[in-house]
């Protein structure tokens, strides 16, 4: 490692901050994981990626930086400090590439000076399917559910336990080092203490109520707001309602999954409304002002004369509101002409003396002259 630069490996300056020194080695250690390599440069990136974690090492812990400009060399900061290197071989085991976040936090936590409070596990996310009706999705709506998840003990704080002494496996520091032999050198690494988590501080004496978990089970009705537009697949974010995290760690997120279920006069196509409604013969042929139903209430819709059956009317902005900006879907109207199954011998007289033209009669004398 002798005239090497930790901060030209890292291509930062010298006065950078420990966000833009964090940032630098995401990158990197990003571009050069062995995992990434191709083929023929196999060893070439498990080089470079156990310079950039040795450099990020010194770099990232406060300590070991200011002793490191004071000598201005690494071997020299090596030789005096007995900074025996990164076990980069559980570093590299850590990141997961498939998926989000790559396990970048798990590892800034040993590299960056992590572990004690900043390292207690944060709760985990719920998922709550909630089934809303039609014009709830329409209207908005406030619904209530009910949750039987992971609180913080009330009696200990989510400590789980009283009277705190320090930790005597950590000295109180929260840390515990390890040194493992590889195939290249001694690595040093720092994690946060198992026995009191990494809090520097352990309890004399487990509370009863949680039995030293600081954690207990518990029932809770939230009431949950359901804005105007939402389709089935919408999730909303309830932030800070999923399960407590570990010994006073934020607590997870919860996640609603709407589901819109179907009406029984409407069926929605994204924000259109659809709707069948029936007109008699004679609405059909001389036209007429009728009464629709809508997601509101009512509304009227002029039905020209000569109105085929089956003709679709579109009723502007009486769809579904847009969730996220102003406006509003359509509703579609079908129409169908009702033909009644018997009539009175007066209506059969009246209809017989129009003295129509048979649709057959016409039709076949268009198609053969």
């Amino acid at each position: 490692m002798a005239n090497k630069d930790y901060y030209r490996m890292l291509g930062v300056e010298k006065n950078s901050s420990k966000d833009e020194i964090k940032k630098a080695y995401k990158k990197l250690a990003m571009k050069y994981h062995p995992d990434r390599a191709p083929e023929d440069k196999k060893k070439e990136y498990e080089e470079k990626f156990k310079e950039i974690n040795e450099a990020a090492a010194v770099l990232g812990d406060d300590k070991k930086r200011q002793q490191y400009d004071q000598f201005g060399d690494a071997e020299a900061f090596r030789r005096s400090s007995g900074f025996q290197g990164f076990d980069f071989s559980d570093i590299m085991s850590k990141f997961n590439f498939g998926s989000f976040g790559g396990g970048f936090e798990d590892v800034f936590d040993q590299i960056f000076g992590g572990g004690g409070r900043n390292s207690r596990r944060r709760g985990s996310d719920l998922q709550y399917e909630l089934e809303v009706t039609l014009k709830e999705a329409f209207e908005g709506a406030s619904k209530s559910i009910d949750l039987n998840k992971l609180e913080a003990c009330p009696d200990c704080g989510g400590k789980g336990g009283k009277n705190f002494q320090a930790c005597s496996h950590c000295s109180g520091s929260g840390y515990m080092k390890k040194v493992s032999r590889t195939p290249f050198g001694f690595f040093q690494q720092t994690a946060p203490c198992q026995y009191c988590y990494g809090e520097g501080e352990s309890p004399s004496q487990a509370c009863p109520t949680c039995r030293g978990e600081g954690l207990v089970r518990k029932r809770k009705t939230l009431e949950i707001n359901v804005p105007a537009g939402v389709e089935t697949g919408n999730r909303l974010r309830v932030a800070g309602e999923g399960e407590a995290g570990d010994r006073g760690a934020s607590p997870g997120d919860l996640y609603v999954l709407l589901r819109v279920m179907p009406h029984q006069l409407f069926k929605r196509v994204e924000q259109d409304i659809f709707i069948n409604v029936p007109i008699s013969f004679t609405q059909a042929c001389l036209g007429d002002e009728i009464e629709v139903p809508t997601l509101e209430g009512k509304a009227r819709l002029k039905i020209p004369s000569g109105t085929s059956s089956e003709t679709v009317f579109r009723m502007k902005d009486k769809g579904m509101p847009f969730l996220n900006h102003p406006g509003a879907g359509d509703q579609l109207v079908k129409v169908n002409i009702h033909v009644p199954a018997k009539l009175s011998n007066k209506q059969k007289e009246l209809i017989s003396q129009l003295n129509e033209e048979k649709p057959s009669k016409s039709f076949f004398k268009n198609l053969f002259g």
